[in-house]
């Protein structure tokens, strides 16, 4: 089965520029068997897909989120089938903390680009570093081939998901039409849902990640300064992550699930959990 498994929409994303029906249109004439929707901190596009009511046959759309740590960078986060948290719409998580939470309801994650832009990607964070090998015995599968990154970063990756035996995830970060599929994830069944997908990983069978470089991304159109949009977005980051703090914290004090948790600003957590 081939998937492109980090593709950015126009409903759910303020960077994504093609509608998800075109994705996956332009998808299936590529001859892929399927997607991951990896909007930003948003399942819009995927709360759009649900509404639908004739849907596109023989292609499987799967739920997932490419959240903003507080630390840690860009990370790709799948949860079980139907459910939705709504505190992963809410960035600025520590990463640590995102992992234990995603867990604990049966999910799994994994670093975007995990060798790419500073501030962005997890082992080009100043948290990432530091925490490099815990963090990578905690995820469930690494973001090896990435169409919108380098040879470099790509390698890199591919050589902590050997070293540590994890699978590799691939995909094109399309946020415009001429992007879309140039990533690839290669698996060896058919995956129906997000709980196949999770079930797939978790039994650590074969995945394959490859594709074509994608040459029109917004770092090569600036060249050198490109530097300055990274240490904006560093800043951009920390100022949404802030601003959703209060918004956090009413997620995690909401409704049933009372337990103990290591985090730094709270002692419980109670997390809010609805059906997509």
């Amino acid at each position: 089965m081939k998937l492109d498994m980090h593709c950015h929409t126009k409903e759910g994303s303020p960077d994504g520029k093609t509608a998800l029906l075109d994705i996956i249109t332009a998808l299936k004439q590529k001859g892929y068997h399927g997607m991951l929707i990896a909007d930003h901190n948003s399942y819009k596009a995927y709360r759009y897909y649900r509404k639908l009511e004739k849907k596109p046959s023989d292609f499987t759309v799967l739920c997932g989120i490419e959240y903003d740590t507080l630390d840690a960078g860009h990370i790709l986060v799948i949860m079980p089938t139907g459910v939705c948290l709504n505190l992963l719409e809410l960035r600025g998580l520590p990463v640590l903390f995102l992992i234990e939470i995603v867990h604990r309801y049966g999910g799994i994650l994994g670093p975007a680009h995990p060798c790419g832009e500073k501030f962005l990607s997890t082992f080009n964070t100043r948290r990432g570093k530091v925490l490099k090998e815990k963090l990578i015995q905690k995820f469930d599968f690494i973001e090896t081939f990435n169409a919108c990154e380098d040879d470099i970063s790509n390698d890199c990756a591919k050589s902590l998901a050997a070293k540590y035996h994890l699978p590799e995830f691939g995909g094109s970060d399309s946020h415009r039409a001429d992007c879309i599929g140039l990533g690839y994830t290669l698996l060896q069944e058919e995956i129906r849902d997000e709980s196949d997908l999770i079930r797939y990983i978790k039994d650590r069978k074969s995945s394959i990640a490859g594709g074509a470089h994608y040459f029109h991304t917004t770092k090569q159109k600036l060249g050198k300064a490109n530097d300055i949009l990274v240490y904006s977005f560093w800043f951009y980051n920390k100022f949404l992550a802030a601003l959703r703090k209060h918004a956090r914290n009413l997620e995690l004090t909401r409704n049933q699930l009372l337990q103990p948790v290591s985090r730094p600003d709270s002692k419980y957590i109670t997390l809010a959990q609805r059906e997509i």
